[in-house]
């Protein structure tokens, strides 16, 4: 029997990898935009949603570059301290890019960064694993905007139904998802059905570097929690 074609041994050392290479033309990017832009923003994200960021990145398309990816790499690419800074000062956007954030340089007026950032907002349907922001619960009775062919799915879920007399019935009170605790899948497949969008895409302002000054846009935070 021939040897299928299929059936071949793959060297791992031939495999390409995002190491080395791949961070210097992160820091590499960083450093030219910086270099070419008059701002540099530290943002955070919730419930970042791909197709949804890059609509929004469109918005600053001509005017700025945006950076997601390893905080390390970013800080690295920015400096870590007063020492290793590649512009004065900006070694303390350094100190914000931790959790959840990226990077926006850009040439655009602040007035304009600020009123795009505060007006964006855009609810999505929550993901498993995803903290429920409410409690959601279905009464016992008829659920009317279900057909029939759903029955069988709905009970796959988790949930107390029965078809009476063609209409989907619900046989007891059922919550959904409780608040404060993360969804699991049946949750996630429950709340699409009903159409119910618990999650927000949203990107929040946490400072501002230029050559001439540094601002703070998060509550709590202190310019001496970043100069040192």
């Amino acid at each position: 029997m021939p040897k299928s074609k299929r059936d071949r041994t793959v060297t791992l050392s031939k495999t390409k990898k995002k190491g080395r290479e791949h961070k210097e033309i992160i820091v590499n990017g960083i450093r030219e935009a910086v270099e070419k832009h008059t701002s540099v923003y530290v943002f955070s994200f919730e419930n970042m949603r791909n197709i949804k960021f890059k609509e929004f990145r469109n918005q600053f398309r001509h005017t700025g570059r945006f950076f997601l990816g390893s905080n390390k790499v970013m800080q690295v690419a920015l400096g870590r301290s007063a020492s290793d800074e590649i512009r004065p000062g900006i070694f303390k956007v350094s100190k914000l890019l931790h959790g959840d954030a990226g990077l926006l340089v850009t040439d655009m007026p602040k007035e304009e960064v600020e009123s795009l950032f505060n007006a964006y907002e855009d609810s999505d349907f929550s993901r498993t694993g995803s903290t429920a922001v409410e409690t959601v619960e279905l009464k016992e009775g008829p659920l009317e905007q279900f057909t029939h062919e759903m029955e069988p799915f709905l009970r796959k879920q988790g949930m107390p139904v029965r078809l009476n007399k063609g209409t989907v019935e619900l046989l007891s009170d059922f919550v959904v998802c409780e608040e404060g605790k993360p969804l699991s899948p049946e949750s996630s497949r429950i709340l699409r059905l009903l159409g119910i969008k618990l999650a927000t895409f949203k990107l929040n302002l946490v400072c501002r570097w230029s050559p001439n000054d540094f601002e703070l846009y998060r509550e709590g935070l202190d310019l001496s929690d970043v100069e040192t």
